[in-house]
């Protein structure tokens, strides 16, 4: 019998996780980058301009009756459409200055891009794995725990060893190298010592992953960024220095870019690894205490086993008197 957790081994399970969360992601793009609806109009056509604006300040500069000052007082009846569609206008560029961030990030593609993107995959698959898979319930599963206890305590040492070795528990794969060597209870504890430090050390392994992933994620944003900054200088030098701004903005705009990305593929990868770290930490240090109480069980059993020759001197058997003999008697002491 096998107590194995088959939803921790699921790999098509932590697929179909990965999925969702791409799928709900992509559901929520086309709203990220909306500009913010524009306030409703008045309902009876009055004026969008506040009342100051109406009045045109150049009223009192016509002091003398030249003909020349007609035009001059006409544009201020036109001052106020002119203002009029120059708020608009700012209104408008107000609430299209809301930039589609996913936009810009998809319109800088390059090799740097495309490797964020796949640690970025693989990064979230690892999370979903690791705390999937770092818990007691898989780690040290009770009824596990408690069949081999039960084994222990009714002496039955041939399944227990059985079990062991078929179980992929944390107790029972470090409860089954110190059965191999029974009945010498210290070469058991020191065998059991060997399979946690090795089961510990697996477990931080599998989720180390996550710490290089996350310290590689600034190093590619800052490699990007490098790149969009040699693109913007590039720029400059064909220009012969007279590169506007519009022409600096495609290398800062691919510079930045790729720095938020790093950024974004570190931060969750190192949050992630420290709360594993810690949760891997906790959880070995409870399943080698179960496994130790375990083997103390083990050690009556263990001492009361007779010990192969050489390790301890076997006591030579008192003479008995073979059945319906006389009984010996010593000789008389000598006159």
């Amino acid at each position: 019998m096998q107590f194995s957790v088959r939803y921790a081994n699921s790999r098509l399970r932590i697929l179909f996780l990965v999925v969702l969360l791409v799928a709900a992601f992509m559901a929520m793009r086309p709203t990220l980058g909306q500009p913010a609806p524009a306030p409703p109009a008045p309902a009876g056509g009055a004026a969008v301009l506040p009342a100051p604006v109406t009045p045109a300040p150049m009223t009192p500069v016509p002091a003398t009756p030249a003909p020349t000052d007609t035009p001059a007082a006409a544009p201020t009846p036109d001052a106020t459409p002119t203002a009029a569609t120059a708020t608009e206008s700012g209104s408008t560029s107000s609430g299209s200055g809301q930039v589609d961030l996913f936009s810009i990030i998809i319109g800088n593609r390059d090799p740097v891009f495309y490797t964020i993107v796949v640690l970025s995959v693989v990064g979230v698959a690892l999370i979903i794995q690791a705390f999937i898979k770092t818990r007691a319930t898989v780690l040290m599963p009770p009824i596990a725990t408690d069949h081999m206890r039960d084994l222990i305590t009714r002496r039955r040492f041939q399944e227990l060893l059985e079990f062991t070795n078929s179980d992929p528990s944390f107790v029972a794969r470090s409860l089954a190298p110190a059965l191999r060597r029974a009945p010498d209870f210290e070469r058991m504890k020191e065998a059991m010592e060997t399979a946690i430090g090795e089961q510990t050390a697996e477990q931080f392994r599998r989720i180390e992953y996550l710490n290089i992933i996350g310290n590689l994620g600034p190093l590619l944003g800052l490699l990007g960024t490098v790149l969009g900054m040699i693109n913007a200088f590039a720029v400059v030098q064909n220009k012969a220095g007279q590169a506007s701004v519009p022409d600096l903005a495609g290398g800062i705009s691919k510079a930045l870019c790729h720095t938020f990305l790093g950024l974004t593929l570190a931060i969750p990868c190192l949050a992630a690894f420290g709360v594993l770290r810690t949760m891997v930490d906790r959880l070995t240090i409870a399943g080698s205490l179960v496994a130790e109480d375990l083997l103390l069980m083990l050690k009556p059993a263990a001492d009361a086993t007779p010990r192969p020759a050489g390790n301890r001197p076997t006591p030579a058997p008192a003479p008995t008197a073979a059945p319906n003999s006389p009984a010996i008697t010593p000789p008389p002491p000598a006159s």
